[in-house]
């Protein structure tokens, strides 16, 4: 049986890479790819809306696509709790439609963010540096924003890292009381370095995006859940069985 879907800023890398990849894969179909210039209406026909675009237009067109009934799998950065919430809401009680969003469809970037979790009960000082290129319009990335939640989850009863003299803002942005720092740099693809600072330590857990071939496996993995997706899940970790329990759990139905 053949899956049939629209990519949503399918000019775009992402998008077409996208494009290329499910060409590629038996049990896809592309039926509609569309641009800035494309009418919403070009997706109805699809079973699955891929959502490529930007953060300023995501939200409408995750919107569009789920009150007529499509699932989304969202690779758009920039969602942040409130918004995430506000859908899942929406979506309550609805069988015949859902969102998988993923901050980063990298497998080996979803496991630095599930050990950074992990490590963050042990440390109370931790800070994150993202890097990407130039191109990349929102900062923090999402995957900063998701790795700085999970840490703020994972440290629940501990209460909030230690963040001296925040109100600088050479700081960074906090987020869930981490330290978020943005580089934007040619040269980059992208990066991450958590860092947490103990009694006479240094723990960095990092991870460099060198192709985007890195996010070939999450895509087709994504796309595979989102087939029968309801309500909304966010993050790869919630479709991979990493093993971890469910300290990191972003599922909401």
């Amino acid at each position: 049986m053949t899956t049939r879907v629209a990519i949503i800023g399918a000019t775009g890398k992402m998008g077409r890479l996208v494009s290329d990849l499910i060409d590629r894969t038996e049990g896809y179909e592309v039926v509609a790819r569309l641009d800035s210039h494309s009418d919403l209406d070009e997706m109805l026909g699809a079973e699955i809306a891929v959502d490529l675009t930007r953060p300023d237009v995501s939200r409408t067109v995750v919107d569009f696509a789920t009150e007529h009934g499509l699932r989304v799998l969202v690779g758009t950065s920039g969602w942040n709790q409130e918004g995430i919430n506000s859908l899942a809401r929406r979506l309550t009680d609805r069988d015949d439609t859902g969102v998988i969003i993923i901050p980063n469809f990298s497998i080996g970037s979803v496991l630095a963010s599930t050990f950074a979790a992990l490590a963050a009960r042990f440390y109370d000082s931790i800070e994150i540096v993202e890097a990407h290129q130039p191109g990349k319009v929102d900062s923090p990335s999402g995957t900063a924003v998701r790795t700085a939640e999970l840490i703020g989850r994972a440290r629940a009863e501990l209460g909030p890292v230690s963040a001296p003299h925040t109100d600088q803002r050479a700081r960074g942005q906090q987020i869930s009381s981490v330290p978020v720092h943005s580089l934007r740099l040619a040269g980059l693809l992208a990066r991450q370095d958590v860092i947490l600072g103990g009694t006479g330590e240094t723990l960095t857990i990092s991870h460099n995006t060198l192709s985007p071939t890195a996010y070939e496996s999450g895509i087709l993995l994504a796309l595979a859940a989102t087939r029968t997706a309801t309500g909304v899940t966010v993050g790869l970790d919630q479709i991979v069985d990493l093993g971890f329990g469910s300290d990191t759990d972003g599922t909401s139905k």
